[in-house]
């Protein structure tokens, strides 16, 4: 009964198994985390509408499928499935500290005598006989079984400490998804805009051509001094001068949508050299309350994650505080035949107790500081959550700025082409000079302008709204690393 001892002690241990020092996670209430009731913007607080795939609303299917390509090749998208590939291995590791460890040994050796060895050896009769010493063999093999018993919950905080963030890498990823969704709409919204600004600049550019060959015709009439074909030079020239820069803007528009889509920066070029309007989408969007918020967005379901995992972080340190228990057995056989191996097998079992007496309050500092960690990780929540709320109600704003000025451009864009046609028409019979011609046409090229940019700022402020409201994921799941290739599906 040598082992009664060691299993009185565990049978004594296993009720104290379910209890765990640390603090139970709680998750905060909207009202504790400065959510409110309602917007402070204008805003259609309707139930808010599935925006999962969001860019299909623009309906541009050139968008579209553009955005599904960086959804399968982006390379930030790639790390981001590395990190939660990464969080997923860290919370096996911290499961199998749960269950006890197994290990096995085995050996083989043989004796070989060198040359010429003997042993002599005196028979009762007095006759000396010497004897060669042969070679032998020894085998030998083990089983050791080790484990820690988690009898304050160090081990399961621990593990509870790697699940939540495992669910906020999950979280992470999803928010670089849909970044990189709205960067790469953004980015084709930018580089259609440029091209409606070329296609202004060039259109403008062909007018002040002739404009300037009417003020040349007319001086050497001697209807006109050359001042009017200065201007007209002059003009000419500043607007030739705008298009290399907006070659230059679509140039990099284009070039960021290669990279975006895990390409070469040239690779979409031939692709979108097509000239095709600016993506418009709905008018509206339904947000929900604010907080929907909490549930659609993903960086506020990490940061409160992160949270979780800071708090049963303090269960991990504060488990040190208290003794340790481990127990473990070996069982080993040894012999010099394979054949006899387990003829003979010999066994132990033993339990160990450790507690720190004395670190200079080292342990204490560790708890102190896991509680710091955990405080901080709320104050992190609370302001990614208003952070969050602060990006919809500007893109909300935003969006309806951009409206409002689409409907003045297109007033004015109207007016100052009524004004340009009548300007060149009385500038050709004679009846007006060239000043009053190149004003009304710089009015036009500016409403022209004006109107382009208008309605891209209009779709780009939709595209921040869809982000800021958290779309382009599927936010009733969890997501999960893939368990083979390197990418996975957040939608």
């Amino acid at each position: 009964m040598a082992h009664r001892p060691s299993l009185l002690f565990l049978a004594a241990a296993l009720p104290l198994a379910a209890c765990s020092v640390g603090p139970d996670y709680r998750p905060s209430s909207a009202a504790e985390l400065g959510v409110p009731q309602r917007y402070s913007v204008p805003a259609d607080q309707r139930a808010r509408e599935d925006l999962t795939q969001w860019w299909r609303k623009f309906d541009d299917p050139q968008l579209a499928a553009l955005v599904e390509r960086a959804q399968a090749a982006n390379l930030d998208i790639a790390q981001a499935v590395t990190r939660l590939r990464q969080a997923r291995e860290s919370l096996v590791q911290s499961r199998a500290a749960l269950l006890p460890s197994l290990s096995t040994s085995g050996g083989y050796s043989r004796s070989q005598p060198l040359r010429g060895a003997s042993t002599t050896v005196t028979l009762p009769d007095g006759t000396v006989t010497s004897f060669s010493q042969g070679a032998s063999n020894s085998f030998s093999l083990g089983l050791d079984a080790n484990y820690q018993l988690d009898l304050f919950g160090g081990v399961r905080r621990g593990v509870e400490s790697s699940r939540a963030g495992y669910e906020a890498a999950g979280y992470d990823y999803a928010s670089v998804l849909i970044s990189v969704e709205a960067e790469t709409a953004r980015n084709y919204v930018l580089a259609r805009a440029a091209q409606a600004q070329l296609a202004n600049a060039r259109a403008t550019l062909a007018l002040q051509e002739d404009n300037l060959q009417i003020a040349q015709w007319r001086v050497q009439a001697g209807l006109v001094s050359t001042l009017d074909q200065e201007q007209a030079r002059a003009q000419r020239a500043q607007t030739a001068a705008t298009i290399p820069t907006l070659e230059a803007n679509y140039n990099g528009f284009v070039s960021r949508l290669g990279v975006l889509t895990g390409q070469a920066p040239g690779a979409l070029k031939a692709e979108l050299e097509a000239v095709k309007p600016i993506p418009t989408g709905p008018v509206s969007v339904a947000t929900g309350i604010p907080a929907d918020a909490l549930r659609q967005r993903p960086d506020i379901r990490a940061a409160e994650r992160n949270l979780a995992s800071a708090t049963a972080q303090i269960g991990v340190t504060q488990a040190q505080l208290y003794p340790s228990f481990a127990i473990g057995g070996s069982i080993d056989a040894g012999s010099s035949a394979l054949s006899s191996l387990f003829d003979v097998l010999t066994g132990r079992l033993f339990a160990n107790v450790a507690q720190t007496i004395f670190d200079a309050g080292r342990t204490r500092s560790q708890v102190r500081s896991a509680q710091a960690a955990a405080d901080s990780a709320f104050l992190t929540y609370k302001q990614t959550v208003l952070t969050s709320l602060e990006d919809i109600e500007n893109a909300a704003v935003a969006l309806q700025s951009a409206q409002r000025r689409v409907a003045d451009f297109r007033e004015a864009l109207d007016a100052s082409n009524n004004q340009a046609i009548l300007a060149r028409t009385q500038y050709r019979a004679g009846l007006t000079d060239f000043t009053t011609l190149n004003q009304a046409e710089n009015q036009l090229l500016s409403a022209q302008n004006g109107l382009t940019q208008a309605r891209s700022d209009q779709s780009t402020a939709l595209i921040q709204l869809y982000l800021s409201l958290g779309g382009g994921w599927d936010s009733t799941t969890t997501p999960q690393a893939p368990t083979t290739g390197s990418t996975a599906n957040g939608n």
